[in-house]
């Protein structure tokens, strides 16, 4: 769910309100107009902008607004992410009476001048402020968002965020790789040369030191930028990872349902007049301006699944790929992995069932002592087996492998 914020007029801007009134329009008309089966939520995320700036109000009405019409289970995740320096401790004890039970805190870094250099408005005063609020308020379930290859960061720059991230002792971590891009407040003042960036080697190095510090800790890295505490991976996520049916709400927000995907204008008076207009103009055709749907095809939703599906430290099973786009496919695949297999990028496991021996276990053999386990072997699997890429350098290679095999089925039709 994409929500909008200003830092200057925070809830009292009109524009906010005007959004969100909007936003719960869409709602409401997405329901009504739906085809497919409406079944309560498992997860709600507001993401996009800067969430933490709308009141709780403001807050209250979203969520009332998709329990009415769509329903929210019993037990959900309900995130926001939040930027230190935009709430209060009476805001957010506001936003947890109104249901939000996991916070997604983007710090991004523990030094000053780095977050001054990639355009943050918070400093490190603030990270450690905002920390106690949630703490104060009682959301245990919490992420810390950090970045790497920002400007002039030194290894011991990034040493002492981990070890600082750490000591906060949140349930879940992401680790992100700086994007330069002109959207942003760092894409549009960064000038090569009087900023440096860490090379290519420089930030390698620190996703290896992330993966070791993390998991050293305890940490599950269950995706390539993502860690977490047993139980806590990120249900709203992997909703996208696993490739399930989700809505999507707001400005450039995009919706999975029945095969179809929608995305909506990304800019606020194209998306005003879009909900504006109702839902019969809203239009069904891939390539208009004010949004797009269509059903997937049978090359993206191969190329989408081998994607989202290796970004996942449990990669992919193949027996449900082989279900969902032949067995063909998945030898093409397998074959397509060989080379990354010998430079240890990729793994591949096989189920098997042992029966422990009377040697092994000094107990006489019997149907109780049959256990599947999943094996992993430099042999090919079989149809049962799985595909994962290695952690941490099949991770840092991912868009070469995935390079290759997008190559490979350019031409795929199912």
């Amino acid at each position: 769910m994409f929500v909008v914020g200003d830092r200057r007029h925070g809830e009292n801007f009109d524009l906010i309100q005007h959004y969100v009134d909007v936003l719960c329009q869409e709602i409401v008309q997405s329901v009504a107009t739906a085809t497919h089966d409406i079944l309560p939520l498992d997860t709600v995320f507001f993401g996009g902008g800067t969430p933490s700036l709308i009141s709780v109000r403001q807050l209250h009405q979203i969520l009332a607004t998709l329990d009415q019409h769509l329903g929210i289970g019993a037990g959900a995740e309900i995130s926001i992410e939040m930027d230190p320096g935009t709430f209060d401790q009476e805001k957010l004890a506001g936003f947890a009476q109104g249901g939000i039970n996991r916070v997604s805190l983007g710090v991004q870094a523990f030094q000053d001048e780095l977050l001054a250099l990639c355009g943050r408005s918070h400093n490190v005063r603030e990270i450690y402020t905002a920390l106690d609020m949630v703490h104060q308020v009682g959301v245990k379930n919490f992420s810390i968002d950090l970045i790497s290859g920002l400007p002039r960061q030194t290894p011991d720059h990034w040493q002492e965020s981990l070890e600082k991230a750490l000591a906060l002792a949140p349930t879940h971590l992401s680790h992100y790789d700086l994007i330069v891009e002109p959207v942003t407040a760092f894409g549009r003042f960064y000038q090569p040369g009087k900023t440096p960036l860490p090379s290519d080697w420089a930030t390698a190095q620190m996703y290896r030191l992330a993966q070791a510090t993390f998991t050293q800790a305890g940490y599950q890295h269950y995706e390539i930028s993502n860690y977490a505490r047993p139980g806590y991976s990120c249900r709203h996520n992997l909703v996208y990872w696993h490739r399930q049916p989700y809505y999507g709400f707001g400005m450039g927000a995009a919706s999975y349902q029945g095969g179809y995907r929608f995305t909506r204008p990304r800019k606020s008076q194209l998306y005003f007049e879009w909900v504006a207009n109702g839902p019969s103009q809203q239009g069904t055709q891939r390539n208009q301006p004010n949004g797009a749907e269509w059903v997937d095809s049978p090359q993206e939703s191969l190329l989408e699944t081998l994607m989202l599906g290796l970004r996942l430290s449990d990669g992919l099973n193949l027996m449900d790929l082989a279900k969902n786009f032949g067995e063909k496919t998945v030898e093409m695949v397998l074959n397509g992995l060989e080379p990354y297999l010998q430079k240890g990028w990729v793994e591949f496991s096989e189920i098997e069932s042992e029966i422990e021996s009377e040697s092994q276990a000094g107990i006489e053999n019997n149907k109780e002592n049959d256990k599947t386990v999943l094996i992993t072997t430099a042999k090919r699997p079989g149809f049962s087996g799985r595909i994962c890429l290695t952690d941490p350098e099949g991770f840092l290679f991912s868009n070469t492998v995935l390079a290759s095999l997008f190559d490979q089925f350019s031409n795929f039709v199912g």
